[in-house]
């Protein structure tokens, strides 16, 4: 992992956005087919529904059992289209508030991998209970006393990619975005024109580098040459081994040690010096 900010080059953001919405990037049953071992899907919120946006499941990590959550996109038209593009339903967050609760009461530790443009914006996934289902999420794990890493493989949009994403240890992968909202939606609210897309993406600093400068994430994992999408297989490789030397820092610490932590991380974010002025990030 990259730790200090000036190793990483500065990046045209507009190639930045490109590769991390990739469709050959591999997504979160790629790295739970090939960079974990014995992979078992657990399936349904519960309630009656099985969204295909979130994908979850127990797995053995470096000979430690871990519980395993993400979105999930495809990589052809079809997939995309039948996981609606890794865009949760309420079903969706529900199940993965499922799988969390599980990996508390096993007490082993949860491992999420974040890739979507955002929650589902839809008419229905409002009337059914889309605010509270992220709401429900982030509470859970705000509050899980078992180590939660986090690791944004591609898109990480909105309140969809932070309801995986309230973690111990936050990382990124090189080229991979994460940010309060799309370019697109940012252009649409202050530009009023899709066009400004490019300059909102700038002033958002959802790029790698400015995200480690503020201290957003705690970890870069460096890509293979070109991006994850040129080659898959040791993409998967260097996330794994970043989770790992993630999860061997955490284990072993104090389950309301972790919590209180993870919650201090979290509130500091967006604070203001009142003497100063000066925004304060996590670090």
């Amino acid at each position: 992992m990259v730790r200090d900010p000036a190793r990483l080059e500065a990046r045209d953001v507009e190639r930045v956005i490109e590769r991390a919405r990739h469709a050959d990037r591999p997504t979160t049953l790629d790295h739970a087919a090939n960079g974990f071992d014995g992979f078992l899907e657990l399936h349904g919120d519960r309630a009656g529904a099985d969204c295909p946006a979130i994908v979850g499941g127990l797995a053995d990590l470096d000979g430690l059992p871990v519980m395993v959550i993400g979105h999930q996109k495809g990589h052809t038209t079809d997939e995309l289209v039948r996981r609606n593009f890794g865009m949760p339903s309420p079903a969706g967050y529900r199940k993965a508030a499922r799988l969390m609760r599980l990996a508390e009461k096993l007490r082993i530790p949860l491992v999420t991998l974040v890739d979507t443009p955002g929650a589902h914006p839809g008419l229905d996934a409002e009337r059914h209970g889309q605010a509270n289902a992220i709401a429900d999420c982030l509470r859970i794990m705000g509050g899980l006393s078992v180590p939660v890493v986090s690791v944004v493989t591609g898109e990480g949009g909105s309140g969809g990619a932070l309801a995986l994403a309230v973690a111990d240890r936050v990382l990124l992968c090189e080229n991979a975005t994460y940010s309060v909202i799309s370019p697109e939606g940012c252009a649409a609210i202050l530009w009023r024109t899709p066009d400004a897309a490019a300059a909102a993406a700038r002033a958002l600093r959802l790029d790698a580098r400015s995200l480690l400068e503020l201290g957003l994430v705690d970890g870069v994992i460096p890509e293979p040459p070109g991006g994850a999408h040129r080659n898959p297989a040791q993409a998967t490789i260097r996330v794994r081994d970043a989770v790992v030397c993630a999860l061997r820092d955490l284990r072993g610490r104090d389950g309301a040690a972790l919590v209180a932590t993870r919650r201090a991380r979290f509130r500091r974010f967006g604070t203001v010096e009142a003497s100063t002025g000066i925004e304060v990030t996590a670090r």
